[in-house]
């Protein structure tokens, strides 16, 4: 057997209106087509993914996401062009969004280029493109 991808990926947010806000922004930039848009749950659906935030537990509104607990790290979603992830940072600067790591190559696969930046919640996301199949081939 072998998997065929992520299907989807829900996050929990800390103040959900504020970080639907930005996700309603952020998954239609990519490509994928909302779903779901309620009082407690933002899902969309593209690039053969979906990736969902939800409202936090009442116990748990207003926490802080801390990238070195245990849990998720960051969320990387993948380009099909290598413009695409200079086009998504130009996007990010008009939305005066957090960024930890301006485009750039890396050493992760031969012709990684990424950009890394910050959620509402301050969870990670990248965006990367390798070119060919990378090492997911």
């Amino acid at each position: 057997m072998q998997v065929n991808g992520i299907g989807h990926i829900f996050l929990t947010a800390s103040n959900f209106e504020r970080s639907r806000e930005f996700y309603r922004k952020l998954l239609p930039f990519l490509g994928m087509a909302p779903i779901i848009d309620t009082e407690t749950t933002f899902y969309c659906v593209g690039g053969r993914t979906a990736v969902g935030i939800s409202a936090p537990s009442p116990e748990h509104a207003g926490a802080a996401f801390e990238q070195q607990r245990v849990g998720l790290h960051h969320l990387c979603f993948r380009a099909r062009e290598r413009a695409d992830v200079d086009e998504l940072h130009g996007f990010l600067c008009t939305l005066g969004v957090t960024i930890i790591r301006a485009p750039r190559e890396d050493q992760w696969a031969p012709g990684y280029y990424s950009l890394l930046f910050e959620d509402p919640d301050g969870i990670r996301l990248e965006l990367n493109h390798v070119p060919g199949k990378g090492l997911l081939g």
